[in-house]
């Protein structure tokens, strides 16, 4: 749906890639308007480069642990999945092959300005089998964004530098270097491919997915008027008040000022309607993937970002979202229902979904993130679109 002029919902900015992989900026308008800009630097300025590969003592989150989210901050993409907490949390319980993390740091100062976040794994099988790949920390499916960590300004040093130590005599061995999940705000995928011919490397970049995400207006009114169109309006106002009209209704969240033992009893109700949702997503709950779950919603809770939020009908917990609020963006990133419950038919995720923005928009916060996909129902509550990139590299 266009907005009228008129409408409060900000636009995105949209950033196109072009053939020869160098981004095309049709308008630079972030989406964390409040960091400050940084004029670029020069991408021939050499960069101290520490390596903390598997055997580092203390390891490179150990080292970096201070420094790691000021650095973040500083980059054009705040987000949570790049955080410390969120790093860590992935590679304690998820962690596939050895860790690399480089740290570069400007000359003159011996300021942190870059950090690359990866680790190397053999395949054994498929496509790819006999292959050594780099990967970022905390690529695969469940980490919707990340990126190499640059402060703003600093990207073409920091990624020239990956390329000399990626192709110097202390790299280990590897075939490619896969960069998944970069935000589309992202240097990275528009600078690999000129730096990577001048190191003799191919660089390829494909568009891997999109994000749906809501900018929010400071008044639900405002976001019922303008955000959305006059059908899905209506929706909204009708489940919630049939909701309200033949059930118990109670809209509830746990975030930071829950203990971790409450936390824990509460995760364990989410993975129990997260389960029951649909037979991939019990399937996708693997025992691993519930300790992470758990272990992330606990340290999430410490950080002060988690928002696991629950709808419950009649006394019976009928829908769930677990959600992150980081730096006035909320992050939605799961969610479970009961479809065999008898107050099935009121719409319990869609309902709680509209009590979810609501409370968005009562904290301050400037975007509501659906995260990766395309699924039908996001555009239904006025999503627009930013595309999720893949730059992979690959040895001439």
């Amino acid at each position: 749906m266009k907005n009228p002029p008129s409408a409060p919902c900000p636009a995105q900015n949209r950033i196109s890639v072009e053939a020869n992989g160098r981004g095309a900026q049709e308008e630079e308008r972030p989406l964390f308007p409040w960091i400050p800009r940084e004029r670029p630097v020069s991408p021939t300025v050499p960069l101290e480069c520490t390596v903390y590969g598997p055997a580092a003592s203390p390891d490179g989150f150990q080292a970096l642990a201070p420094e790691w989210n000021p650095l973040l901050a500083r980059s054009r993409f705040d987000t949570v999945f790049l955080t410390h907490e969120w790093q860590t949390t992935w590679w304690r319980h998820l962690q596939d092959g050895e860790l690399w993390i480089l740290a570069f740091r400007s000359p003159e100062d011996g300021q942190l300005v870059g950090i690359a976040p990866l680790f190397r794994r053999y395949n054994p099988e498929g496509e790819l089998a006999g292959q050594w790949s780099f990967h970022l920390v905390g690529c695969i499916e469940v980490s919707d964004y990340l990126d190499l960590l640059a402060a703003r300004g600093w990207e073409a040093p920091v990624h020239r530098a990956l390329l000399e130590w990626l192709t110097g005599p202390d790299a280990p061995y590897w075939d490619r270097v896969d960069l998944c999940n970069l935000p589309e705000v992202s240097l990275t995928y528009r600078l690999l491919p000129d730096l990577a011919r001048e190191f003799g490397l191919r660089a390829a970049v494909f568009q891997e997915d999109v994000a749906p995400y809501v900018p929010l207006p400071l008044r639900y009114q405002d976001y019922l008027a303008h955000c959305v169109d006059k059908k899905q309006r209506h929706e909204i106002r009708r489940k919630q008040r049939r909701a309200l009209r033949e059930a118990e209704v109670v809209f509830r969240v746990v975030d930071r000022a829950a203990d971790p033992d409450t936390i824990v009893r509460e995760m364990e109700t989410f993975i129990q309607l997260q389960r029951m949702s649909r037979p991939d997503k019990a399937e996708f709950m693997t025992p691993q993937m519930e300790a992470f779950f758990t272990g992330l919603a606990v340290r999430m809770a410490q950080a002060g970002w988690l928002c696991l939020a629950f709808l419950e009908l009649n006394g019976v917990p009928a829908a769930a979202y677990f959600n992150f609020q980081y730096r006035r963006r909320v992050y939605v990133y799961n969610s479970g229902y009961n479809p065999q419950a008898d107050v099935a038919y009121l719409s319990p995720g869609w309902v709680l979904l509209g009590y979810l923005i609501q409370y968005a928009i009562a904290r301050g916060e400037r975007i509501f993130d659906f995260l990766q996909g395309s699924e039908e129902y996001k555009y239904r509550f006025g999503c627009r679109e930013a595309r999720v990139m893949r730059a992979v590299v690959h040895r001439g």
